[in-house]
């Protein structure tokens, strides 16, 4: 009998393929699913068995008792700064990997992007005969490229069990900062590529029947500078999580295990359906938003944030194409898992706050993203500061949501404009005033100031836009562990979204260290040349902030001897400049990890948020309060807000005012122009030759990459490689040097 040979090879060759696995990734298909798995017979026999309305309320209740128990606890015992402060959050799975219930306080983003980690682990080795998930197993991981933010975030997930059925998983996550990267605090804005990010687990088993295995401890441990905060931290999420697990095998002793599954499943499909109810509110039809991310932490470039926000029925699709393409070797890439991730945030903390927080409020929405864009970025281009563009994701979305939900006849809260966004704080890393090395960062990046709202006026520096429960720390009780102290920290006078209602205005931060040899700060935020949050209905976005610095002094020196030289906002410190010999500069807020002498000063503000409608409708009553507050000087009363008073005693003169807001109107009637011949006198074909400018100009379909020599066709992106600052700085002085030298020979 003759034997196909070909065929006989291709059927071995096939073989081996199947039984040998060179690497496994997160697949394409799961990382770019954001929809709930399919209800399994179980869960239907379970729903069928529990439909008693009072019984799954109840139940639901005390797991999600459980969940903010485990976060209050966490809290309490976590090592890390991020922990002490609320950057954590603790979360309940379905079988299959679906983010059911979380702890009403802390980060939702951690657990939204935890769903891919757990699916992993359910995909890859739920029936693995080597690795296998039993009762008591441990799995951690923090590789963002499988479901997370950063590698600072360490998730630690626990298999339950009943009676040998698999039920759920529990999921505790904390913001540790410090994981080994080439800077210290875990977020290295110098990453040039993934290698230079830390400690990169993937979720892989770190210990049975409850307990970690040693060696593999021991490996996490040495790959960080902080060897203590990794042990101790590991050791609080895991009793977290058995304290969740302790709430939901009381529920089965009460009501029975299809109590349990029930609650889980009905809650993320009535989820669905009532998103999808209030969806359907809103009129249909199109809102297009921009932003801007001016920076990479590393040079100033303009990324462009572009969305199309598409309402038709009960179907809304987030379409992103034309923003920027990916940076192979910076660190400002998002995975989309992250971005979508931070969106869920977006809907469950500022659009439909009285909806159960998982992740089902994202299942009935469609995204469309381009491959190899920030938003949808590479495997193997770093991530480590993806923040940097999915918090813009965020504002855009927000302020091209406020469109749609001023119309809906049916609000669950305020219609608002855009939460200030960025991380004012500094990282810091080195050895403390104890001996310590340490890496991390401070609280303050959680004074994010609230935007106007309709009716009212933003919060100030209240909380961040990923956390609104998450607390700011005390400087206090930060100064008896790091040699980081806080020379001033008030709210920053004009700083302010103005509007019909104003945005909740930020404090700044004088920050120098005391007491040791061997400390240093760094800084990762954009918006130093263009601002980060927008306002909406007419209202203006935040101003835009520099870093300054203040170099070769000795702050305590002076304030010892010269007490009287010492000031105290920014405004006084850096016009006047006190200190002979100190060296005063300015920098965009991208600032990678330097070292700082005792005593050196760097200034850091916090933002503002956006504000709501037209200046000249704001109450001038609410404009002297903000004078009589310090909050506003009088040339912003007077020029923007056009309200006039008596300085000395603030007495409002009401005609003045009135008059000036007239001339206003009319002025702005004057200036006006039929909008075919603003864009024929504003709209460029192309971006400036001059602009670093990346994503689409006018059509989606040709994006830029640079400069107007560099395009790339929409669904066609390529990753962007940026020279080293440095090697950029070397060039132009050699050229100063060569044109000095060509001078002197003539």
């Amino acid at each position: 009998m003759a034997i196909d040979v070909n065929k006989r090879e291709q059927e071995l060759v096939e073989k081996f393929l199947k039984e040998t696995t060179l690497f496994l990734g997160p697949t394409p298909e799961l990382m770019q699913d954001h929809t709930l798995a399919p209800i399994t017979e179980r869960e239907i026999e379970a729903i069928r068995k529990v439909n008693n309305p009072s019984v799954l309320s109840v139940a639901r209740s005390k797991m999600q008792a459980g969940t903010n128990e485990a976060f209050e606890m966490l809290e309490q015992i976590g090592a890390a700064p991020g922990a002490k402060w609320g950057d954590l959050v603790c979360g309940i799975f379905t079988a299959k990997g679906d983010l059911s219930i979380v702890s009403s306080g802390g980060v939702l983003i951690f657990a939204g992007c935890t769903q891919y980690g757990v699916k992993y682990i359910v995909q890859n080795w739920l029936n693995d005969p080597e690795v296998g998930v039993k009762p008591g197993d441990i799995f951690y991981y923090n590789d963002a490229r499988y479901g997370g933010v950063h590698n600072t975030d360490q998730n630690l997930i626990l298999p339950v069990f009943h009676e040998g059925e698999l039920i759920a998983w529990i999921v505790t996550v904390v913001h540790e900062g410090e994981n080994g990267a080439i800077e210290p605090g875990g977020m290295p804005s110098a990453a040039e590529q993934v290698y230079d990010q830390g400690l990169m687990i993937s979720p892989v088993k770190v210990g049975e029947n409850y307990k970690f295995y040693k060696d593999l401890v021991t490996y996490f441990q040495n790959s960080v500078r902080e060897p203590k905060l990794q042990l101790v931290d590991m050791k609080a999420k895991l009793h977290a999580a058995l304290r969740i697990e302790q709430r939901i095998k009381e529920t089965i002793e009460e009501y029975g295990v299809d109590a349990v599954i029930a609650v889980l499943r009905k809650t993320l499909d009535d989820t669905v359906e009532e998103v999808k109810r209030r969806i359907s509110q809103w009129p249909d039809g199109k809102v297009r938003m921009m932003g801007i991310a001016d920076s990479t932490l590393r040079e100033n470039l303009m990324i462009k944030v572009n969305l199309e926000l598409t309402k038709k029925g009960d179907e809304l699709t987030l379409d992103f194409r034309g923003s920027s393409p990916e940076f192979a070797n910076r660190p400002n890439n998002s995975v989309t898992s992250a971005m979508k991730g931070m969106l869920a945030q977006l809907f469950l903390s500022f659009v439909w706050p009285d909806l159960p927080r998982n992740q089902a409020v994202l299942a009935p929405m469609k995204f469309i993203i381009d491959e190899h864009s920030i938003y949808n970025a590479s495997y193997d281009v770093p991530n480590a500061q993806s923040m940097m563009t999915f918090f813009p994701a965020f504002t855009v979305t927000q302020a091209a949501l406020a469109k749609f939900l001023y119309s809906s006849p049916e609000k669950a809260t305020k219609v608002v404009a855009p939460w200030y966004n960025m991380i004012r704080t500094c990282i810091y890393g080195g050895v403390t005033q104890h001996g310590e090395t340490v890496g991390n960062l401070c609280a303050d990046l959680n004074g994010m100031p609230g935007g106007a709202r309709e009716g009212l006026d933003g919060e100030h520096a209240i909380a961040p836009i990923f956390a609104p429960m998450a607390e700011q720390g005390e400087q206090e009780l930060i100064e008896e562990e790091v040699p980081i102290m806080q020379l001033s920290r008030r709210l920053m006078k004009d700083n302010q979204g103005f509007g019909k209602y104003r945005g909740g205005q930020g404090y700044q931060m004088f920050i120098t260290q005391k007491d040791s040899d061997f400390f240093g700060f760094m800084s990762t935020t954009i918006g130093s040349k263009y601002p980060s949050t927008y306002g909406i209905f007419g209202g203006y976005g935040c101003p835009t902030y520099p870093l300054c610095k203040i170099k070769g002094v000795n702050i305590f020196e002076i304030m010892k001897n010269e007490p009287e030289k010492m000031v105290y906002t920014t405004e006084e410190i850096m016009n006047n400049r006190p200190f002979e010999n100190a060296t005063y500069t300015t920098h965009h807020f991208g600032m990678q990890f330097e070292l700082a002498e005792e005593g050196e000063i760097y200034i850091y503000t916090q933002g503002a948020g956006g504000g709501y409608g037209d200046v000249l409708d704001r109450d001038p009553k609410l404009v002297i309060k903000d004078v009589e507050e310090d909050l506003i000087s009088q040339e912003t009363a007077n020029n923007i807000y056009k309200v006039f008073y008596d300085p000395e005693t603030l007495v409002l003169d009401v005609e003045k005012t009135e008059e000036a807001r007239r001339q206003e109107r009319e002025a702005r009637k004057k200036r006006g122009v039929p909008y075919r011949e603003f864009v024929k006198n504003w709209v460029t074909d192309e971006p400036p030759a001059h602009l670093p400018f990346y994503g689409c100009w006018k059509e989606r379909e040709v994006i830029y990459a640079g400069s107007p020599d560099n395009k790339m066709t929409e669904g066609n992106l390529k990753a962007v490689w940026l020279p080293n600052p440095k090697d950029v700085r070397i060039a132009q002085l050699e050229a100063e040097l060569e044109a000095l030298k060509n001078k002197q020979k003539q």
